[in-house]
């Protein structure tokens, strides 16, 4: 499959993500949104990643080529965990505090 279908898909993954981000005021759908973002940064990394074993496979360089590019999304993908678990959690205790997981009464944190 050419990477450029990879490219397209993960563009589209990742405007869909900026879209809900920027648009949305509940605080689950805009984590969703950025999950999405870095998944479609993850899959990008993977096509790039396999297209290079490729090319390497073919002039017959080392076997290990491109596995840099996944063992990155593997950390990533320990990052975003983390990030949803305290971001979850975050979320938890504006809840219980204010009753609600709109994004604009996060101003009434600050007093």
């Amino acid at each position: 499959m050419p990477i450029q279908y990879y490219i397209y898909f993960c563009l589209t993954l990742f405007s869909i993500g900026v879209v809900g981000v920027l648009t949305r005021r509940n605080a689950i759908i805009v984590f969703m949104c950025i999950e999405l973002m870095l998944n479609a940064v993850n899959l990008l990394l993977v096509a790039f990643s396999k297209m290079y074993y490729g090319l390497a496979a073919q002039n017959s360089v080392a076997n290990t080529a491109g596995i840099d590019a996944q063992i990155f999304v593997f950390f990533i993908m320990v990052v975003a965990a983390a990030e949803v678990s305290i971001g979850l959690a975050i979320i938890v205790m504006m809840y219980r505090n204010t009753h609600s997981i709109d994004i604009n009464f996060l101003n009434r944190l600050k007093n």
